[in-house]
């Protein structure tokens, strides 16, 4: 071949990557990968509208026991649920066995077990809908509907890295106190004619209790993970201070993504970008609280980062916490998977399939509707900020393509 036909031959090479290139930016799905991301989008859809009258038909098997095979290395549920409205209702309403004081932290939370042996973790409702968090963008109680948006955040933005959640009502009187530990029953109070608990946490105290409406009290309830998956916590390495007038490198220090890639675990396998996926994924709920993050144990950096604890969130729909994108803009990096599922859900989609999920939920609504409002504004601001880096970085070291499946053991 002569080297003027190399040359050309060359040139429509080029020109065909960089059209593939261009496809993604345009969220078209002009090649194989976004083909297969715009099938995978199809499923949720499909999927995303779930029944409140779901029951357990064709299995002899529970419902945690169905929840508990669908956790793997890189996921807590499948691509494909079709019991998850039956084991979210099972959530909803199964018969409480015992309750405790919740695990260590610093919000009030109590430790349930369902009929059959099953953990959970139950949050108390603490604002109304409609109620704003002033000051710090981690400021306030945990918000128990936040639990369950993010949950069906989750499930859209196609991660499945969220344990399952739902909203429920529990009688105080007749659910609780009865199956209820002397440790949590110590905590229990009334307030004129509500009954309240305040539990045991570090920001635990009488004087600041939850309080049930009469005995009917509000909730969230957060599906334990199976034990045969145990948790190893992280320092989050944009994790904040917390401390007036000190700051985290990260947030003086613009070349510290550099630093970070040079650490176990992120200078090698998918834990970096999922840090950069869980960025975007707390910048559109507004979660500025991710201090430390759990996986396996064990991974050697291999598992997912789990989206636990969500409850620091849709506090406050008017502000927008752009230092939570630190991670995409200092490293200037996202998985190819990732952004087409954002440019999917642009022009309102998102907050559309948002609303259509949050239906389901016994508590629905479960958001005030700034909320979702601002669900598509930040999205705008977080494709607005990859475009960025792809104009100073180039698209090949903007979008990378990581799609790393291990098999359930």
């Amino acid at each position: 071949m002569k080297l003027k036909q190399r040359v050309v031959l060359l040139g429509a090479v080029l020109l065909l990557l960089g059209l593939a290139k261009i496809f993604l930016l345009d969220g078209n799905d002009g090649t194989t990968a976004s083909r297969r991301d715009l099938r995978a989008f199809r499923k949720m859809e499909a999927g995303l509208t779930l029944s409140r009258a779901a029951r357990l038909t064709h299995t002899l098997q529970s419902p945690w026991e169905i929840a508990s095979q669908w956790v793997g290395p890189r996921e807590v549920f499948p691509e494909e649920t079709p019991e998850l409205a039956a084991v979210l209702t099972s959530l909803s309403s199964a018969r409480i066995e015992r309750a405790d004081v919740g695990y260590k932290g610093t919000q009030l939370k109590a430790l349930l077990v369902l009929d059959g042996g099953q953990k959970v973790v139950f949050k108390p409702k603490r604002y109304n809908r409609d109620y704003v968090v002033e000051g710090e963008p981690y400021a306030g109680y945990d918000r128990h509907n936040a639990e369950v948006a993010a949950f069906h955040l989750d499930r859209i933005l196609g991660f499945r890295r969220a344990p399952l959640v739902v909203g429920r009502f529990v009688n105080l009187r007749t659910e609780i106190k009865p199956v209820a530990t002397d440790q949590l029953l110590s905590t229990f109070l009334m307030q004129g004619n509500n009954t309240c608990f305040y539990g045991k946490c570090y920001y635990c105290r009488e004087s600041e209790p939850a309080c049930a409406v009469g005995e009917l009290m509000e909730g969230s309830v957060t599906l334990w993970l199976p034990d045969v998956w145990p948790l190893q916590k992280h320092r989050h390495p944009w994790g904040r201070t917390y401390r007036e007038g000190k700051l985290a490198r990260w947030e003086y220090d613009e070349s510290y993504c550099e630093a970070v890639k040079k650490m176990p675990p992120y200078d090698a396998g998918p834990r970096l970008l999922d840090v950069i996926d869980t960025a975007i994924f707390d910048y559109l709920i507004g979660n500025a609280d991710r201090h430390h993050y759990e996986s396996f144990q064990d991974d050697g950096g291999a598992s997912m980062l789990i989206l636990l604890d969500n409850a620091k969130s849709f506090g406050n729909a008017a502000l927008d916490e752009r230092s939570i994108l630190a991670p995409l803009y200092q490293c200037c990096m996202v998985r190819v998977s990732t952004w087409n599922r954002l440019n999917l859900l642009r022009n309102g989609a998102l907050s559309a399939a948002l609303r259509q999920a949050l239906t389901f939920d016994p508590i629905q609504p479960v958001l005030a509707e700034p909320h979702l409002a601002a669900l598509d504004r930040r999205l705008a601001g977080v494709i607005a900020t990859v475009n960025q880096c792809v104009e100073s970085q180039g698209l090949d070291n903007t979008l990378i393509e990581d799609r790393m499946n291990l098999p359930h053991p």
